[in-house]
């Protein structure tokens, strides 16, 4: 969604938007993108959240990931009460805008529930048609 508070220019038409230089994100009905956020060194995925255009526009001008909390509806610095950073080191938009990856350099675990990844856990198929398991 763009709004005129918005620090970004409108979504422009298709080509501009696919092809173009102008980072123009496709914000969603509630304001957001999804942001995949990765460990720059290794590739590994270390996190999924949300970013408002506020997040977004704070990541870019300071180097520290921002995000939105959709459960707490506050933004939110990566950190910011655990210690465990996320200093930006690249950052990409995919091919319509409305979904940001983040390569960073992560101080500590990325989860809040210590882990260093929030996807610590693989989904297994169940045997003879039982239900799926979830394996560390």
């Amino acid at each position: 969604m763009w709004t005129s508070s918005t620090p970004f220019a409108p979504p422009a038409g298709r080509a501009d938007l696919e092809s173009g230089r102008a980072l123009t994100p496709r914000f969603d009905a509630n304001g957001l993108v999804t942001a995949v956020v990765t460990d720059h060194a290794t590739g590994e995925v270390l996190m999924l959240a949300h970013m408002n255009a506020e997040a977004l526009a704070r990541s870019i001008a300071t180097g520290d990931a921002w995000y939105w909390s959709r459960s707490r509806a506050s933004l939110w610095r990566k950190g910011e009460t655990s210690g465990h950073t996320q200093k930006i080191v690249e950052m990409r938009v995919d091919c319509d805008q409305d979904a940001i990856w983040i390569k960073v350099e992560q101080v500590g675990p990325a989860c809040h529930t210590g882990a260093r990844s929030c996807f610590y856990r693989r989904v297994v198929a169940g045997p003879n048609g039982q239900a799926p398991r979830l394996e560390r």
